[in-house]
């Protein structure tokens, strides 16, 4: 077993409570213990889980049990190595695939790891990565290429859910319709125009990620609330609608319009999550279209991975208009999570 000596306290953002927001606490560092790694995070993102956790929503409620550091996205360095381990040492430069499976359930056994029937999520159902410093299971670690900047290296977590609702089919050539400019949504756009997406159209109710949208290549941005998404999207592909339709906002208006909007026998990824159940005309919508409809979650292990890196090595994928919000440290994580709460970030970025 390697060992580093280290400050025994660190910093970390913890649901202390189950209430509304999270506390900037000090804490010891952990020890890692049989199969697992100790990392010096570099840097870690905001998700959407992270978010809703803060809010203390529903779903957190059901989930959650405080005291707990939040956060499962990151990038940093194996500072320490517990017992076990081979596949890791010391000054290793990694991510983590925050899905820890069983292995051993009949969708692991034949491949689908991705949805697991016993899955814990650290940051969920453990502590995670808003920290200083943080435990991660070595079978859970993915070595980055030192040349990945630690803010794009924390990204390939949500860049995997991206590229699975993306590239579940092929679009190279295609038309290309995204709902929802959110930070998904975004990596979604860039991840489509990598991939050789012939005409990317998003619609977006917000002004400023429509801005984003634009910044990241999207080559039409609509304004759901102002025009007729369909009849914009069936005048820019001569009356056909879009080969593709990939629907990140979980707004079941959205998901309508898409569903009207893509040529029949196109193809749809769901990868937006719907406060409720969704009603639509799924004869005339899907069943008499022929469409071919994929429910996206989580990664595929460790297919997308390969793909997320090889996108990254590729430099085709334009982040940095994602990137909206960098903080050093963690003193203003209040900020942080208040400005992703209103809808005025893309990606927010935490550099210990």
């Amino acid at each position: 077993m390697e060992m580093i000596t280290l400050n025994e306290k660190m910093l970390g953002i913890m649901k202390t409570k189950p209430a509304y927001g999270a506390e900037l606490v000090e804490v010891d560092v952990p020890n890692p213990k049989e199969g697992e790694v100790l990392i010096k995070v570099l840097a870690t993102s905001i998700c959407g889980t992270d978010l809703h956790i803060y809010e203390w929503n529903e779903w957190a409620q059901s989930r959650i049990k405080p005291p707990q550091i939040m956060g499962h996205e990151v990038a940093g360095e194996v500072v320490e190595v517990g017992p076990g381990v081979h596949n890791l040492k010391i000054g290793d430069y990694i991510s983590a695939e925050t899905h820890i499976v069983c292995g051993e359930c009949y969708q692991c056994r034949t491949g689908n790891y991705h949805v697991c029937q016993n899955t814990k999520i650290f940051g969920v159902d453990s502590d995670g990565v808003f920290a200083e410093y943080a435990i991660v299971p070595a079978q859970n670690a993915w070595k980055n290429p030192k040349n990945i900047p630690p803010e794009y290296a924390t990204l390939q977590e949500p860049l995997g859910n991206a590229v699975d609702t993306v590239l579940a089919g092929s679009v190279a050539s295609k038309t290309v319709l995204i709902t929802g400019a959110g930070p998904l949504g975004l990596l979604g756009i860039t991840v489509a125009k990598a991939s050789g997406a012939s005409l990317v159209i998003v619609s977006e109710p917000s002004e400023f990620r429509r801005n984003l949208a634009k910044k990241v290549g999207a080559d039409v941005v609509i304004n759901p609330m102002e025009e007729d998404v369909v009849r914009e999207v069936k005048d820019l592909t001569n009356g056909n609608g879009v080969d593709v339709f990939l629907e990140f906002s979980g707004a079941p208006r959205a998901l309508e319009q898409g569903l009207q909007a893509v040529t029949p026998a196109g193809r749809v990824s769901l990868l937006g999550l719907f406060p409720k159940e969704v009603t639509f005309d799924i004869n005339n919508l899907v069943i008499f279209k022929a469409l071919e409809i994929h429910g996206i979650t989580g990664r595929h292990l460790w297919q997308t991975w390969y793909t997320v890196s090889n996108l990254l090595k590729s430099g085709k994928l334009n982040l940095d208009p994602v990137i909206t919000h960098k903080y050093k440290g963690f003193d203003k994580f209040e900020e942080a999570f208040e400005l992703m709460r209103a809808g005025k970030t893309g990606k927010v970025v935490f550099i210990p």
